[in-house]
Parts: structure tokens; C-alpha cells; sequence
């Protein structure tokens, strides 16, 4: 009996590659050096997973990036814009593939990132391949076979090349001209791929493993031909290596015979976020397949039950020997943090509940170890296990019966949205194309710096309150200034838009190095929800407060919205999401009511994430879709019709989920459209949505600046498809990531294109 591992987290145990990264973009390293901490990095994840006795170890994981980029680099699907880059650029290829990344604003060029999108149903980033009707393939570079190399000199043979499968790869990305559908590219690809196996198989691969996470999605009979089509064209063409399918996220349900009948020698299933599929796969099994169990969680931080996943693996070993399993993680550990070890300042008894990627590994090992006899493992694993689901420090019944309390009348405010409307004109006197931001402004190293102080000890709260308070004014000031007709605080007293809230709520706790990627060089230290959540008291009254009374302008109060807080956070795995999302609702709903007598009249509850809780199966949505949106209502319906609700959701694709954003009734919704060009807005118009939107005019992911000619063009194409009267003019997201120069200069152009909209593009009255 094998184990495996699907891929592990790339950023190092203390975010080095994310410091390298920044560094090397700034110029204050050369390539030599970040090259450095990237083999660093992919050494110590090696000798990491070797002594945890892991069989088979994932190489071609690491990333300086995202991996989906890295494959489109691989395969040479390079947008025609960034050849420039390529021949300007010091170090070409590494610099064009982060111009692909990030945009490139330099030596004469201007030339805009490449789309970003939600990893399935993560919150992890990648970057969309882009296709046209003539695409070709080729192998564009030579990564993956260097770090093949690297990793058997280390490794062995127990280094296993690890690949986005090649119709997962195509079905990930988009078309970027009409007449064509791209998986129709699948016969180019193949022989690409066929020429990546065999290059690998002759320096010594045994195993390969090809991620397609599209099999556990809805499929098209045209989907599932290519899948046919492209691993019989392999197994035709490739001799010597075996190949193992990756699969994860959801069941495969409708695909199984398809998945079981591919011609590879083995198929890894998921058996954490879809227990009930084992049977079905094992009653399908031919004999040549072997299977791999995903019975540790890849997403989560608690101990993995020993005693449930031992029940898969007994079942699998009787229906097929011993021989023909392998264990391993649900996915890829890069969704977990790294290293429990690292934290020594959480409450002991929860602590011995958790995992992480380093522990996960050791969980791996050890269901080996208690499959071959050691049963000291096992009952050390039921101490833990029962000890969490006895402990009064997750179980509060005030809280629980305060959800089962909830009522429809909870989830609907007094008036529909046109009396609102009104009610807001009246109320706040906002000129058409109101300009805004999202809510954070630039997370500079002084504001880094006060909150380390505070910790610390080296500043006391009233030197840390004064200090935020002058950032704050200074903020206010500049905007107004600037012209920006609905104002933010700026967020500066926050770490981030989930630890902030979770830190003063009951029920969650916190780590100190539990960071994960959440794209590029960008990580987040998501909260843990370890027990029912409560709001003990206010958590952001006092700054919304104070910021209302620097300016004479509307001041947005700014929270995170219930579903966006469990998406962000490693959730309870006890109870059912929902009923976590409506306990966060009702302290999130307390929130709302304080602004509102506070006197806060527009308040954001951000939902980023709503979409990536979306079930990837649409049969599953419905459900979901009724309590997240519920919770959202719940949240926001507590206040009178004049005060203005916000929301704000990241990238995502909202064709299929429309009306049940229109649902969610928010006075105003942000999106993010900048680098779709306002295609995500055709979902809107097609619907006809009837409340007001501020499409994104301004990529906050990338450090180039857009000019007011090219937001207006944005704004134009907006009003083009919605009614101008329903237009906010906003960037795509916060601005806690930037710089400030260039988030002072993307902004004067914003209210300059918002000023030129105005001019040209006539608004009905909304009486």
C-alpha cells in the first residue's frame, strides 16, 4: 500500500517566496537570488515529505506564481500582447511571465495582466489561459523537466511530476475570439502532452500525476469525448510511466465510469468533501486500476478521525487488495497552512484537535502504519477526537437557539428597493456616477509597524489609537480632495477583512504563521472557527465613528458579510455550514443595527466570496444558494429603508447565479470588471438588474495605472448595457495591497473618468 501527496504549499514556512517575489519586482534582488529561495523552498518541501515517509512526493507543485500559469507557460499560450515584453525585458522569460501575471507599465509598453478567477470553489487565484481559433502548442520552456531532475537527484523515485491535465487545462480557460469552443483545441494539445510524458518518462519518471479537477464537474458530451480522446491518444503514444488521474473537490457522480475507464493506471477520488462516492467508484473499478484515497482533509486544519477514514480504506483494500490502494490527502496541501508547530501560543487543548500540511503528511503515514498493526496510533487519535466533540468551549445553546429562532420576517427590509432609492437621493445627494472606493486604502510598513508596537508592548492603545486617528484624517482629507463623493475610514486600524472580525467574535481563534496563498505573492492567515460564534461587543462603531466626523460627506461603514467570514476562515467540520454562516449573520447583523444608530447611513457588508461557496455540481446549488443568500438578508435587513446597504463580491462569473444576487437586495453591489472589459456586466443587462452597481474600472491586482481615458471607455461600455442612473464608479477591489503613489494616481484619474461620464452620458431621472 502506497502514499501519496497531491502537491504542498509553495510559499515557505515564512512566507519567503512571497518576500523574494516583492523584492525581485522592486528590483532590490536579481533573478540569481530569487531562483535561490525558490530551490530552497522545493528542497526543504522534499526532504519535509521524505521523512514523513510520504511514497510518492509531488515535484512541478512549486510556483512562482500560479500553476495554471505556469502550464500556459509550458505549453507556449502566451497572449500576443506580452511578446514585447520578451524582447525588452532583462530577464525575459521570468519577467514575461510575470507581465502575464501582473501587467507591465514600462519602457514604453502598457500592457494589461491576464484574467484572474476563484481556483473551482477556493479562495485561491489563478490566472485564465487564454485561447484563440488558431491556437498552437508547443513546450515553451524547460521548468518542469529541471525540477523533475532536482527533485529525483534528491528523491528518487519517489519524485512524481505533477501537471494540470489537459482538459481540465483547456476547460479552465476562455475563448478569446468567437467561432470556436476551446476544447476543440484538445487534439493540438495532446501531442504536446505526449511530448511532456515521454521527456519525463525518459529521465527516469515512474509516476506522473495529471490533475483534472473538471471531472467533477458537469460535463458536456463534447467534455467527455475530449476526455476519451486525449488519454487514449496518451496511452497510445506513452510507454514505461504510470499515470494517475486527480480528481477532488466534489463526487464524481455521473463521470465515474468515465474517470474509471480512462487508460491510466490510477484514479484519486476525494473522500472528504464527498464521502458517499467510494461505493459507486469501487463497484465500477476495472481490474487494472488502482485507486487512491483522499481521506485527509487538504482544506482544512483539524485532526484527521482515524477511525472513519480507516472505514474507506478497509473497504477499498477488501474490494480491491491492498496493493491497489493508495492513501493521501483529499487535494493539494497548498490550501492548508504549513505547520502546527509553529504555533505555541494557542489554547493547548484546541491545538491537539488540529493539523496542518506537515502534520497532514504525518496523518498519511500513520494510517499506513495502524493499516499494518500499530494500534497505539489509533487510540492516541480517539483521545483527540472525542475530547473535541465533548468540550464546552465549542458548545454554547444561546447561541444555537438564537439561530433556530430566525424568522422570514429576519431576512426582508420594510420597503422594496425603488422606495429605498428614492429615500437615499434624498437622503445623501449624490451626484450620477457616484465615485467610491471599496474600502482599504494602502497597508503601509508604518501602519504594519504600529500593530506590531501595539503587540508588543512597545506602544500603549492611546499611542496606537492616536496614530491610527491622524492616518485616518489624512486619508479623509486626501479623498476629499480628490473628489471622491462617498468616503472610506481606510481600514488602517485592520489586519485583514476576515482576522479582524474574527477577532473579536466568540468561537474563533487565531494563528501566528497559519498563512496560505491566496494568489501571486499574496497570502492570508485565515481565522479558525473552532466552536458557536458570538458578538460579545461593537467592532467597528468607534472608527466608523470618528471617520463620520472628520468630513461633511457620506461616510460607508465597512464590514465582512457572513458567508465571505466561512469561506475565509477553516471552518467547524461538526455542524453544517449554514448554520455556522446564520450564527455569523446574527453577530454581523448586530454590527449593522450599531452603525445605523451611530448614525453611519451607508454601510458595505462584503460578500467576495459568495460565488466560491458555490457547490460545483449545479444540482447541489439551490440549496446553497437559499441559506447563503438568506444569511445575507438576515444580515442586512435590521436597519430602516434609509440607510444604504452595500456589497462587494471578488471576480467571479455570475451568468448562472443572477437571480439570486438580485435576491440579496443590496442597495448597491460592486463588482469586479476591469480585466473581463465589463464583459461580467452581460449577466446584469441580460437580467435586467434592477438595483444599482459599481462595475470595477480599475484593476487593484496589478501596480499599473489606468488612464481616464480608459476607465471612461470602461464607464461607457457599462452604460451601454445597465441604466446610467444605476452606475457607481469604483476600482475592482481594495487597495490594502497597493502603493500609494500609484493608488493616488489610478484614483485621480477614476473621479476624472467619473467627471467625463457625467459630461457625456446623459442619466434618466430616477423619480
Amino acid at each position: 500500500m502506497l502514499t501519496q501527496n497531491l502537491g504542498y504549499p509553495r510559499i515557505g514556512g515564512q512566507r519567503e517566496l512571497k518576500k523574494a517575489c516583492e523584492q525581485y519586482w522592486a528590483g532590490k534582488i536579481d533573478l540569481n537570488e530569487l531562483q535561490q529561495v525558490a530551490r530552497n523552498i522545493k528542497e526543504n518541501n522534499w526532504q519535509t515529505q521524505l521523512k514523513a515517509g510520504i511514497d510518492l512526493i509531488p515535484c512541478n507543485d512549486f510556483s512562482f506564481y500560479d500553476q495554471t500559469l505556469d502550464t500556459s507557460l509550458l505549453l507556449g499560450v502566451i497572449p500576443p500582447r506580452y511578446k514585447p515584453v520578451s524582447a525588452i525585458a532583462a530577464n525575459s522569460e521570468i519577467d514575461l511571465y510575470f507581465a502575464m501575471a501582473r501587467g507591465y507599465q514600462k519602457e514604453g509598453l502598457d500592457i494589461t495582466a491576464m484574467e484572474m478567477t476563484k481556483w473551482l470553489d477556493t479562495n485561491y487565484h489563478y490566472l485564465v489561459p487564454e485561447f484563440t481559433a488558431n491556437q498552437e502548442f508547443t513546450i515553451f520552456n524547460e521548468n518542469i523537466f529541471n525540477e523533475y531532475a532536482s527533485a529525483k537527484q534528491l528523491l528518487g523515485q519517489k519524485a512524481k511530476p505533477v501537471l494540470i491535465g489537459p482538459v481540465s487545462y483547456l476547460l479552465l480557460g476562455k475563448e478569446k475570439e468567437q467561432g470556436f469552443e476551446r476544447v476543440d483545441l484538445i487534439k493540438k494539445l495532446v501531442p504536446v502532452y505526449v511530448q511532456i510524458i515521454n521527456r519525463l518518462q525518459q529521465q527516469g519518471a515512474e509516476w506522473i500525476q495529471l490533475d483534472e479537477p473538471c471531472l467533477a464537474l458537469d460535463l458536456s458530451k463534447k467534455d467527455k469525448e475530449a476526455f476519451e480522446f486525449a488519454y487514449r491518444s496518451i496511452a497510445e503514444s506513452v510507454s514505461g510511466v504510470k499515470l494517475l488521474v486527480a480528481t477532488y473537490f466534489d463526487a464524481l457522480l455521473d463521470n465515474t465510469q468515465l474517470a474509471v475507464s480512462l487508460p491510466v493506471a490510477a484514479l484519486h477520488i476525494d473522500l472528504v468533501r464527498t464521502t458517499e462516492q467510494l461505493d459507486e467508484v469501487l463497484a465500477l473499478m476495472p481490474e487494472r486500476l488502482q485507486l487512491s484515497l483522499g481521506v485527509v482533509d487538504g482544506r482544512n486544519v483539524w485532526k484527521n478521525d482515524y477511525e472513519k477514514s480507516l472505514g474507506f480504506i478497509n473497504k477499498a483494500v477488501r474490494k480491491l487488495g491492498a496493493g491497489r490502494v493508495l492513501i493521501a490527502p483529499s487535494c493539494s496541501l497548498l490550501h492548508s497552512p504549513i505547520d502546527l508547530d509553529l504555533e505555541t501560543s494557542i489554547d493547548p487543548e484546541i491545538r491537539d484537535w488540529m493539523a496542518f500540511a506537515k502534520q497532514k503528511l504525518n496523518e498519511v503515514s500513520e494510517l499506513k502504519q495502524i493499516m499494518e498493526g500499530n494500534d497505539a496510533l489509533l487510540q492516541a487519535n480517539k483521545k483527540a477526537i472525542a475530547s473535541r466533540r465533548s468540550s464546552q468551549k465549542v458548545h454554547k445553546q444561546v447561541v444555537k437557539d438564537r439561530v433556530a429562532a430566525i424568522t422570514e420576517a429576519d431576512g426582508k427590509r420594510i420597503s422594496a428597493f425603488p422606495v429605498r432609492q428614492q429615500l437615499h437621493h434624498q437622503r445623501f445627494g449624490l451626484p450620477s456616477f457616484p465615485t467610491t472606493t471599496i474600502g482599504s486604502f494602502p497597508q503601509t510598513d508604518d501602519i504594519r509597524q504600529l500593530r506590531a508596537k501595539l503587540k508588543k508592548g512597545d506602544l500603549t492603545v492611546e499611542q496606537y489609537d492616536a496614530a491610527i486617528e491622524q492616518a485616518t484624517i489624512d486619508a479623509i482629507r486626501w479623498q476629499e480632495q480628490l473628489g471622491l463623493d462617498v468616503l472610506v475610514h481606510g481600514e488602517f486600524e485592520r489586519n485583514d477583512m476576515v482576522e479582524y472580525f474574527g477577532e473579536q467574535l466568540d468561537g474563533f481563534l487565531f494563528t501566528k504563521n497559519g498563512w496560505v496563498q491566496s494568489y501571486g505573492s499574496r497570502c492570508v492567515k485565515p481565522p479558525v472557527i473552532y466552536g458557536d460564534v458570538s458578538r460579545p461587543k461593537d467592532m467597528t462603531v468607534r472608527w466608523s465613528k470618528f471617520a463620520a466626523s472628520q468630513t461633511n460627506k457620506p461616510m460607508k461603514g465597512m464590514l465582512t458579510g457572513p458567508v465571505t467570514i466561512l469561506q475565509w476562515s477553516f471552518v467547524r467540520d461538526d455542524q453544517s455550514r449554514d448554520i455556522t454562516t446564520y450564527q455569523i449573520a446574527l453577530a454581523i447583523r448586530d454590527e449593522v443595527v450599531a452603525l445605523e444608530k451611530a448614525g453611519i447611513g451607508i454601510i458595505q457588508i462584503d460578500e467576495a466570496a459568495i460565488r466560491e461557496g458555490l457547490p460545483l455540481r449545479k444540482a447541489k446549488r439551490p440549496h446553497y444558494l437559499d441559506w447563503a443568500v438568506n444569511a445575507f438578508r438576515v444580515t442586512a435587513s435590521g436597519v430602516a429603508d434609509q440607510t444604504q446597504i452595500h456589497t462587494h463580491m471578488c471576480y467571479s462569473e455570475f451568468n448562472d447565479i443572477i437571480e439570486h444576487i438580485a435576491a440579496m437586495d443590496a442597495d448597491v453591489i460592486t463588482i469586479e470588471t476591469s480585466r473581463s472589459q465589463m464583459e461580467l456586466l452581460q449577466a446584469f443587462a441580460h437580467f435586467e438588474y434592477p438595483n444599482e452597481i459599481g462595475p470595477g474600472v480599475y484593476d487593484i491586482h496589478s501596480p499599473r495605472v489606468p488612464g481616464t481615458e480608459e476607465m471612461a471607455s470602461l464607464l461607457a461600455k457599462a452604460a451601454d448595457l445597465l441604466p446610467a442612473r444605476n452606475l457607481w464608479v469604483n476600482p475592482d477591489c481594495g487597495l490594502k495591497t497597493r502603493k500609494w503613489p500609484e493608488t493616488k494616481a489610478a484614483l485621480e484619474n477614476m473621479v476624472a473618468a467619473a467627471r467625463q461620464a457625467r459630461e457625456l452620458i446623459s442619466v434618466e431621472s430616477i423619480a
